[in-house]
């Protein structure tokens, strides 16, 4: 799933890393894979930390207004960080960058996850690999999340395998 993820970065990265003066031409591919090694740390922590309402929300949800997302909000927060201390960046730039990259891409992996024609990014397989657990079942978390009534405690026990 990393790699699907370093393509779609290294898709939309033109003018936020690619053509970006506070990034060296030298290290544009290893931005790249940093901004998808922290798109997937960042969702995976989400998965296990049990913030399974807000990731959902996010992969069903409206991508119009994929900025004010929580979790994306966090995921350009802690990419700024990341960039400027790894690749010498003003927080400035480092900010500027996040916020012109990720709602991008974070708009298309849910495009992505949501299209039935489209296989690359598979919301069951992705939260699998998030909780490592190869019997998650994503079906069965949706129907449970939408009829939650305080039904969560068991849906985070079979999530974790518990």
């Amino acid at each position: 799933m990393l790699q699907q993820l370093t393509q779609l970065v290294e898709q939309y990265a033109g003018n936020a890393i690619i053509n970006n003066p506070a990034i060296a031409n030298q290290h544009n591919q290893a931005a790249i894979q940093e901004v998808a090694q922290q798109i997937f740390n960042s969702l995976q922590n989400q998965a296990t930390s049990g913030n399974l309402a807000q990731l959902t929300n996010l992969f069903q949800g409206n991508t119009a207004n994929i900025n004010s997302h929580p979790i994306v909000a966090q995921l350009i927060s802690s990419v700024a960080s990341s960039m400027s201390s790894k690749f010498n960046m003003s927080s400035q730039a480092s900010q500027q960058m996040a916020s012109n990259l990720l709602p991008t891409v974070m708009n298309q992996l849910v495009n992505k996850t949501n299209n039935p024609n489209d296989n690359s990014f598979d919301l069951g397989m992705m939260m699998q690999t998030f909780t490592g657990n190869n019997n998650f079942d994503i079906s069965g978390m949706l129907s449970q999340l939408s009829n939650s009534q305080g039904g969560i405690g068991g849906l985070l026990g079979k999530l974790f395998g518990r």
